[in-house]
C-alpha cells in the first residue's frame, strides 16, 4: 500500500501500517485480532501433534516403553549421581533431579529435538527448526523443578503447552524414580558393557582420536586432576596418579 507523504511524496508500507497517535487505539485493536487468529492456528496445530509429541515424551521418559530396554550406563550413571550426591550430604532432591537432567535430558536428548538433522538423512527448513523449539523448550521446561508463571504477556511458545508441562515434569520424575529402584549395575557388568559396545563399533569411531580430546582435557586440568587421584583410597590403591603421570611424560616426549 503507497501513501502519500508531505515531504517525498510517497512513502511505502509492508503489510501493516504504523498508526499515528490518533489510530492508537484502532491500531491496538488490529494487532490484537492478528495475534488471536495466530494463536487460533498455533492452537489447532498443537492439537495435530499433540500425539506424537506425548509419543516422544512417553518413549524418552521410560525404563522400558516398546520393547527398548533401558541402557545400563545410564542407570550406571544416575546411581553415580547419587552415590555423589550422599557423599558430599546433598539431601535437595532437586539437586539431584537436576544433575540428572542436565546430564542426559537437557545435554542429548535437546540436542536431538531440536537438530533431527544429526540422525535422520533429512533437510530441516527455517519453519520446521521454529516448530521444533518450541517442542524443545517444553522438554526443557518439563525437566525443570522450579514452578512457570505465565501470564498475558509471556511468549506463546510456553503458553501453547503450560497446561501439559505438569503432566510431563510427572513422567521425569517417575522416569528418575523408576531407575533408581533398578537392581544396581556393578563394575564388571559395565566394564563387560562398553567392551561389548566397543567390538560392536570398532569401524565407526576413532579410539585415538578420542584419546587425545580426553588427553587435551586432562593437560588442562593437569593439577586438580592429580590432587584429586592422590586423595581418593581407590585411586592409591590402583596408583592411578602416578599412572596418568607416566601418561603424561610419555605424550609430552612424543610430543
Amino acid at each position: 500500500m503507497i501513501t502519500p507523504d508531505l515531504e517525498s511524496g510517497t512513502k511505502l508500507w509492508h503489510l501493516v501500517k504504523n498508526h499515528d497517535h490518533v489510530d492508537q487505539r484502532e491500531g491496538d485493536r488490529g494487532s490484537k485480532m492478528v495475534s488471536e487468529i495466530y494463536l487460533t492456528r498455533l492452537l489447532a496445530t498443537k492439537g495435530t501433534l499433540q500425539k506424537f509429541v506425548d509419543d516422544l515424551f512417553e518413549t524418552i521418559f521410560s525404563t522400558a516403553h516398546r520393547g527398548s530396554v533401558l541402557p545400563l550406563a545410564i542407570k550406571y550413571m544416575f546411581d553415580f549421581l547419587d552415590e555423589q550426591a550422599d557423599k558430599h550430604q546433598i539431601s535437595d532432591s532437586d539437586v539431584r533431579h537436576t544433575w540428572k537432567s542436565n546430564c542426559l535430558p537437557l545435554r542429548f536428548w535437546v540436542n536431538v529435538i531440536k537438530n533431527p538433522q544429526f540422525v535422520f538423512d533429512i533437510h530441516k527448513n527455517s519453519i520446521t527448526d521454529a516448530c521444533l523449539s518450541v517442542v524443545a523448550q517444553t522438554f526443557m521446561d518439563s525437566c525443570s523443578t522450579s514452578e512457570h508463571k505465565l501470564g498475558k504477556d509471556s511468549p506463546s511458545n510456553k503458553l501453547l503447552y503450560a497446561k501439559d508441562i505438569p503432566n510431563y515434569k510427572n513422567w521425569v520424575e517417575r522416569y528418575y524414580s523408576d531407575i533408581s529402584r533398578m537392581p544396581a549395575i556393578s563394575d564388571q557388568d559395565m566394564s563387560a558393557y562398553l567392551a561389548e559396545q566397543s567390538r560392536l563399533h570398532l569401524d565407526q569411531f576413532n579410539s585415538m582420536s578420542a584419546l587425545h580430546e580426553i588427553y587435551s582435557y586432562i593437560v588442562k586440568y593437569k593439577d586438580e586432576i592429580l590432587s584429586v587421584l592422590q586423595k581418593d583410597d581407590q585411586s592409591r590403591r590402583q596408583r592411578l596418579r602416578s599412572k596418568l603421570e607416566q601418561v603424561i611424560d610419555t605424550m609430552a616426549l612424543s610430543s
